[in-house]
């Protein structure tokens, strides 16, 4: 099963992740990354984030 984690100690805040998959992240105030489903039906989109994130903060394993 896919699981979704983001390390918002290494998040830098573009929110791309937010802007790709806004079902699955989202930014807090600070515009630090949050997982709202950290097993999403839709893997495609959540991958896509992972791979799009420069810090890589967000992390998809399964």
């Amino acid at each position: 099963m896919m699981q979704v984690s983001a390390d918002r100690a290494v998040c830098v805040g573009a929110g791309l992740c937010a802007l790709s998959a806004p079902e699955v992240f989202d930014q807090d105030d600070d515009g630090l990354v949050t997982v709202l489903l950290p097993a999403p039906a839709d893997e495609g989109a959540a991958r896509a984030a992972a791979n799009l994130c420069p810090s890589g903060a967000v992390r998809v394993t399964g």
